[in-house]
């Protein structure tokens, strides 16, 4: 089952970040305007970096197009305008490095997170056997094949064994925080999550983490697009996400040193 599953085609999304880029251009033709795709379980954290790196860079416009790392990716290989690509899977990357669209020296593995499973306030459910139980009628996780949340969501599942028994149950979302809100508006009993996710919302708990042996390694590899005419910048802003003071900021939205 499917709620609210649509997304723009891609070319349509490729012309709203070209006249994005274009307008910013218009209004500050002094700045360099660097454009980013980013997972949109990032949009949080890189909103609260991007005003320290203003403060510091006023040179540089940087400017956020949030999404699920799948359609990023398609919008990359469709000509989008990008500079920088943070996903939140290591395979959407691949694809681009091995159609050669990445600056393959610029790659780096910036961050790591978890999953949860979370449902309202005041749910009842305790743990992910729960969600088998015939009182659980709606579960939200995000669609596996174009969301990394969605693919290690199933893959929990799988390896705890309950998918079989819940999968008729699962209502695909188009990104994570779609997810998010499907639990907090009370559509669904459950969803998994990141926590960076489940952390900035008040009207949801935590109810139990995944064990990180039942999915793979989440972890947010960040690399330049090929053919970026804002190199140095790209360098720049690479440098600043992967330096002290944005890590302390990742730490405190509950994001996960690499190898941590």
């Amino acid at each position: 089952m499917k709620i609210e599953n649509k997304t723009w085609p891609i070319f349509l999304a490729v012309v709203f970040i070209s006249l994005l880029t274009l307008g910013c251009n218009n209004q500050q033709p002094q700045k360099v305007v660097l454009t980013m795709s980013a997972a949109s379980s990032l949009t949080n954290v890189l909103e609260d970096i991007k005003e320290i790196y203003t403060e510091e860079n006023q040179d540089i416009d940087l400017v956020f197009n949030f999404g699920s790392s799948g359609v990023l990716q398609q919008q990359i290989e469709q000509g989008a305008p990008i500079d920088l690509y943070l996903s939140a899977a290591a395979d959407q990357m691949d694809k681009l490095e091995q159609k050669g669209l990445i600056d393959e020296q610029s790659r780096i593995t910036l961050l790591s997170n978890e999953i949860v499973l979370i449902g309202a306030k005041d749910s009842y459910i305790e743990d992910f056997t729960d969600l088998t139980n015939s009182k659980v009628s709606k579960l939200a996780i995000a669609v596996p094949e174009s969301v990394p949340a969605g693919k290690y969501a199933r893959e929990s599942l799988m390896n705890l064994g309950i998918w079989e028994s819940v999968q008729n149950k699962i209502i695909y979302a188009k990104d994570v925080r779609q997810v998010l809100a499907y639990v907090e508006r009370g559509e669904v009993e459950a969803g998994i999550v990141y926590q960076t996710d489940a952390n900035v919302s008040d009207k949801v708990k935590i109810i139990m983490s995944a064990d990180p042996t039942s999915y793979s390694p989440i972890l947010y590899p960040l690399a330049i697009i090929k053919g970026t005419t804002n190199q140095k910048a790209a360098e720049d802003v690479i440098a600043f996400l992967a330096g002290e003071e944005a890590k302390k900021i990742f730490k405190q939205h509950g994001f996960l040193d690499v190898g941590k």
